[in-house]
């Protein structure tokens, strides 16, 4: 049985209270971001259908389909849809990459799926000149017509950078 603090709790006291906290607020024609905790297909609709808001979504573990589909169709990935840096920032030199497609829109089982994006972030700490690369996967109710490449790194920037400063 979880007990509070237990990270089972959290877990599933942040799912079940992530929409209710919203509808205090208006948020017609906005993006609301979320970590892989909240990619759920009920909340995907609440944002949409119910609020009229689009969502941008990481995508791990949790949807395994999900995740295993965006990760195979950006496997060979050629040339990056935008590239941002290299920027020095925190003691690192970073440069993020990413790639977006509307082609698994109708394929993947999520609801209003406008892109989905796969992020490549990589660093080189000055200090040590220590080197390593990371992928994010993701999705948006956006359209390309709504949020280039650009703009759904910046907002997926964005996402972060709040996680971070509340942490």
């Amino acid at each position: 049985m979880p007990v509070a603090g237990d990270d089972e709790v959290k877990r599933t006291n942040e799912i079940k209270t992530a929409a209710p906290l919203l509808d205090a607020i208006d948020i017609q024609g906005k993006e609301i971001t979320a970590d892989a905790l909240l990619t759920q297909r009920r909340f995907a609709c609440y944002l949409v259908e119910d609020r009229q808001a689009d969502y941008h979504f990481t995508v791990k573990g949790n949807q395994p389909q999900l995740f295993e589909d965006i990760r195979l169709y950006f496997e060979d990935r050629q040339e990056p849809d935008f590239v941002m840096g290299p920027a020095l920032e925190h003691g690192r030199i970073e440069t993020r990459k990413i790639w977006t497609t509307s082609a698994l829109n109708d394929y993947l089982d999520f609801p209003h799926v406008g892109q989905a994006f796969v992020i490549e972030r990589q660093r080189i700490e000055k200090k040590t000149g220590k080197d390593s690369t990371e992928l994010a996967y993701g999705i948006t109710s956006r359209t390309p017509e709504q949020a280039d490449a650009q703009q759904v790194l910046e907002t997926n920037r964005g996402h972060w950078s709040v996680e971070n400063c509340c942490h």
